[in-house]
């Protein structure tokens, strides 16, 4: 392979100190992106920046949902690693509960976080990339906000909420020659399905026709790709990383 893809890239991944978040920093430090690891939890975004391949990486702590701390996060990435060129919406949690029971807080945390803290992060690089005429915005949604799923209301309409978001930003910026674009995991192997039940697991492989849960690896890839040069002419799309899930 000749130069990296990404090289003299900045790309700001939230949510990026572990999981699907981490793989994807890592993908874009292999293919020449300098990363800010965006993390709630500050000590794994500094880790998770020391280990990625490459140098001139930062971990940076800031709760999505808080406009003026990621304001500032944004601000610091411009000021100590560059003119920001990528951004990865990856930050997300769950709630679940089966809608009768939900409450009002878990609705309005997981929309919170999941949403608008997608919002929060692409009005913050916006005026930049369009400014630069040179951006590439992915956002991780989830095939839960394609099909729904019980007990995942909040979740769900988080993740449907990401998508309108994805398509409402890349007909606005496409001009500008910013692009945005989504990806919907499936199933995924993360601490967050580790906690499933073996028989739970099975269940889920008898409705994915490749019979697998997929790797963080797998959606990292599909990131790597959707920001880079392969990728020019892709804009408001929502690619499936799912097994065929859904279809």
């Amino acid at each position: 392979m000749g130069p990296k893809e990404l090289e003299n890239q900045v790309a700001v991944v939230t949510g990026g100190g572990r999981g699907i978040g981490l793989a994807i920093a890592e993908a874009l430090a292999d293919a020449g992106a300098r990363v800010a690891v965006v993390d709630v939890d500050e000590s794994g975004a500094r880790e998770a920046a020391k280990n990625l391949p490459g140098d001139g990486h930062l971990g940076f702590r800031a709760d999505v949902t808080v406009d003026r701390e990621v304001q500032e996060v944004l601000q610091a990435v411009e000021e100590r690693i560059g003119s920001i060129t990528i951004l990865v919406n990856n930050a997300g949690i769950t709630r679940d509960n089966l809608l009768l029971r939900m409450s009002e807080e878990d609705w309005d945390r997981v929309l919170a976080v999941n949403l608008k803290g997608a919002f929060n992060a692409t009005k913050g690089v916006a005026r930049g990339m369009m400014k630069r005429r040179q951006g590439a915005i992915v956002n991780i949604a989830s095939v839960i906000g394609l099909m729904g799923n019980s007990g995942q209301a909040n979740y769900a309409a988080s993740k449907a909420g990401m998508i309108g978001l994805t398509k409402s930003v890349a007909r606005e910026f496409a001009s500008r020659g910013v692009r945005c674009n989504a990806i919907a995991p499936g199933f995924i192997e993360t601490e967050m399905t580790a906690k499933l039940k073996p028989e739970v697991i099975e269940g889920l492989k008898s409705q994915i026709p490749l019979g697998t849960l997929g790797s963080p690896g797998d959606v990292a890839g599909v990131v790597r790709f959707l920001v880079g040069p392969g990728a020019a002419y892709i804009t408001g799309q929502v690619i499936g990383v799912d097994g065929g899930m859904v279809m």
